[in-house]
């Protein structure tokens, strides 16, 4: 086998079990690209390079997660305050004031502030506005938590206010003992507070930071998110590179385009990752994993999300197949790649929960197939409130009047 980077470390493999499970498979299976109104892929929703990846930085989250548990709580203490604290104000929703953002353009705001930068590993820290607190809402069921998990359209660690390039919620339920992954689609057309029209979710995130992107998310969807973990691009290839790259086969179609992407992210973070060569089963490194999840042009989306998922389970069988030392280390090493507002405590009774339930993984995609129609100018995807909340409040809860 061929190898792209030196000898490395490696996560278990999430097991879809029962019915339910099946069942979300199938789901996000018969998900398409968003299309035109000629039914053809919208290339459009592609903008980002990294809008494919947090789903692979998700699982490997949780893997984090469970790694701690399994560690011990004095581990979780020793390595928790490696993890970025975002201390992000809070407000009671009748004390929110409105801030009137209708001249703002999201495209234009890519300018970053390097004082609010992480002065460690060039990461992107999670942009607070103080304008912008998140409202608190109560939470609709004690035994079912869900957390925001953000990814960040930045092109350096001082581009700051940017988009949300994508947005997943990760919802705990004790009450199904099982972990679901909802992902929002960045271009799904939502009310903003302080803007006259319908916009882009990605953009509350550069209007008014995490605080917004939070009040937007529940009053759009219904939900009840106080907590969040934000992380970049970087982040999700420096997990991969810390175990020592992943073990994919590439196919022959796919190594020029990988190759794109490769060369693309070169220019942009100034690196030096080397080019695939040839087809066959190599060990890649995380430039390069990526840049093969995020492949848009050879073939269908099918295809496109199955790679991601490849690339998720491969890298959390290559963790779950080291001793614990290892494991420890990698908790260690990664620890500094998330930021979050959640207390060490909030942490370690996360990471409980999701340690017993990590065999039980299921996914979904807002706006469902049929949920929605597209707006060519500006592009947008339209949901279909009346149909899609209902469907995505019994998917999270088990019922959908809640």
């Amino acid at each position: 086998m061929k190898s792209n980077l030196g000898q490395g470390a490696s996560v278990r493999s999430p097991i879809r079990s029962n019915a339910q499970a099946d069942n979300n498979m199938n789901i996000q299976n018969n998900h398409t690209s968003p299309v035109s109104s000629s039914g053809q892929p919208k290339n459009n929703t592609s903008k980002s390079m990294k809008s494919r990846v947090l789903q692979i930085v998700a699982y490997t989250l949780l893997v984090v997660f469970g790694l701690g548990i399994g560690g011990g709580s004095y581990v979780w203490f020793g390595v928790l305050s490696k993890i970025g604290y975002s201390n992000t104000p809070f407000v009671k929703s009748g004390d929110y004031a409105p801030i009137d953002l209708s001249q703002l353009d999201a495209d234009q705001i890519t300018n970053g502030d390097t004082t609010d930068s992480w002065a460690q590993g060039g990461h992107t820290k999670v942009y607070i506005n103080s304008d912008f607190p998140i409202k608190k809402v109560a939470q609709k069921d004690k035994d079912v938590e869900n957390i925001l998990i953000f990814g960040v359209d930045s092109r350096g660690s001082d581009d700051v206010r940017c988009r949300a390039d994508a947005v997943l919620i990760l919802s705990i339920d004790s009450h199904t003992k099982s972990i679901k992954l909802i992902s929002l689609m960045r271009d799904s057309g939502v009310t903003i507070q302080g803007r006259s029209s319908t916009d882009k979710l990605t953009h509350s995130y550069a209007y008014g930071g995490v605080g917004l992107l939070v009040n937007t998310i529940n009053e759009n969807f219904g939900l009840d998110v106080q907590r969040f973990v934000m992380l970049d691009f970087n982040s999700s290839a420096e997990l991969i590179d810390l175990v020592g790259g992943i073990d994919i086969e590439v196919k022959a179609d796919e190594v020029k385009y990988a190759n794109q992407s490769i060369n693309e992210q070169n220019t942009l973070a100034d690196l030096t990752t080397p080019f695939l060569t040839q087809a066959g089963y190599q060990t890649l490194s995380g430039v390069q994993a990526i840049a093969w999840a995020r492949i848009r042009h050879a073939d269908s989306d099918f295809v496109r999300t199955s790679r991601q998922r490849t690339v998720a389970s491969s890298l959390m069988k290559k963790v779950s197949a080291q001793n614990t030392l290892v494991q420890l280390s990698l908790l260690k090493d990664s620890a500094g790649m998330f930021e979050t507002n959640m207390t060490q405590t909030d942490l370690i009774r996360i990471g409980t929960v999701v340690a017993q339930f990590i065999g039980n993984i299921v996914e979904y995609r807002i706006p469902d197939d049929g949920l929605f129609t597209v707006q060519e100018n500006p592009w947008m995807m339209l949901i279909d409130w009346d149909k899609q909340i209902p469907k995505l409040h019994e998917y999270i809860w088990g019922r959908s009047d809640i």
